[in-house]
């Protein structure tokens, strides 16, 4: 396939893994980078031997064909819309946009130029989802009736040196973290029917922990307690908890509990981890990790080993363009993602069951053979 000359926006720390990791997938020649600070996007280019220009210059580079909005989420959907209106393909980090309006109007404007957006999270592709997902497809669970997904800690304040942007509207752990969780749902289950939720916040304040501002205080304007239950239209119900007001806890990420078994996913943040199982006898056992490029080990980091294959959903993405098909990190999907999460929100106010107005089909699977396709 031919490479699509790729642009990204937004220079700041997520950047380098797109950068880094880039080189490993078909189809991606990052040709420039850009971002409001200059002095940033020059260092960037320069580190990864590509090139600077202004985000006006770059979304009128001919030579680029996709960009990469890596800004701030609470400027994702302005800048994606910029993207399209300049006649580019649009890839986005989560979250898409904040409000399920934003995201209607993305889709519509891409639809009427024949555009393509995509949207991380692509972790869902990684080895262990993926094997996770084999198993659920070979019936080796039975039907999936029920299950939970939990999110817990204390949130970001305690290292993050400005932490106010997690605690504003369109953030929280919902919002910054949730999309990691939603996406393996619908990749491991499908679409959500209606969500019913409780929101509240522990505090109406938190304290900043490190850098120089450390012992300020910042306020809470999001819930950062949300207990949802989601009911999707495979029949399977589960609870969905997305806390930072948690000190500690044991609970595992993710399991689901079928008509003959349990399945015990790991953190759907990472490409891998250890999966395990028991049938109807309760018994856990660990599943042998099957050979899949993604959940090979290709980092590490303050002494984890890790499976980082982030990029994975963008190259997709470019390479269902070049041959007419459905993305796996579709709008479609990210959109319903969305519209979940701002339902959570929307039912923790009004008390209230929401019925969802969007839907989606779960992505294709990514098994070793396809996900090899993707590779250099």
């Amino acid at each position: 396939m031919a490479n699509l000359g790729i642009g990204i926006i937004g220079c700041g720390n997520i950047s380098t893994s797109y950068l880094r990791l880039a080189p490993l997938f078909k189809g991606l020649d990052v040709r420039a980078v850009a971002d409001l600070n200059m002095d940033l996007a020059q260092a960037r280019a320069a580190e990864f031997g590509t090139v600077a220009q202004s985000v006006e210059d770059l979304l009128g580079n001919p030579a680029i064909d996709v960009v990469i909005n890596l800004t701030i989420p609470d400027a994702h959907y302005k800048v994606t819309r910029s993207i399209l209106e300049a006649g580019k393909h649009a890839y986005s980090e989560k979250p898409l946009v904040l409000t399920l309006e934003e995201g209607v109007a993305l889709r519509d404007l891409a639809a009427s130029k024949g555009l393509a957006v995509g949207c991380a999270p692509d972790t869902f592709l990684g080895g262990t989802h993926q094997q996770a997902r084999a198993l659920i497809d070979e019936g080796k669970l039975g039907q999936i009736t029920t299950g939970c997904a939990a999110i817990q800690g204390h949130g970001p304040e305690s290292w993050h040196p400005n932490p106010e942007f997690f605690f504003l509207p369109g953030a929280g752990p919902i919002m910054d973290m949730g999309p990691y969780y939603i996406a393996n749902l619908i990749n491991l289950l499908g679409p959500v029917r209606r969500v019913g939720a409780l929101t509240s916040s522990a505090t109406p304040t938190r304290t900043i922990g490190s850098g120089d501002r450390a012992g300020q205080e910042i306020p809470v304007k999001t819930p950062s307690n949300i207990q949802a239950l989601l009911e999707f239209y495979s029949g399977a119900t589960i609870s969905f908890s997305a806390s930072w007001d948690v000190w500690s806890h044991k609970r595992n990420h993710f399991e689901l509990y079928g008509t003959e078994g349990t399945l015990y996913v790991p953190d759907p943040n990472f490409f891998g981890g250890p999966l395990e199982m028991a049938g109807r006898d309760g018994v856990i056992h660990a599943v042998e990790a099957w050979d899949h490029p993604f959940g090979k080990i290709n980092q590490h980091d303050k002494g984890r080993e890790l499976a980082n294959y982030r990029t994975a959903g963008m190259a997709d993405m470019v390479m269902a363009v070049t041959e007419g098909r459905d993305a796996r990190c579709s709008l479609e999907r990210t959109l319903h993602g969305v519209d979940v999460m701002t339902a959570a929100l929307k039912s923790g106010a009004t008390g209230e069951f929401i019925t969802l107005t969007t839907t989606c089909t779960r992505p294709a699977a990514l098994g070793p053979k396809e996900a090899a396709a993707l590779l250099r």
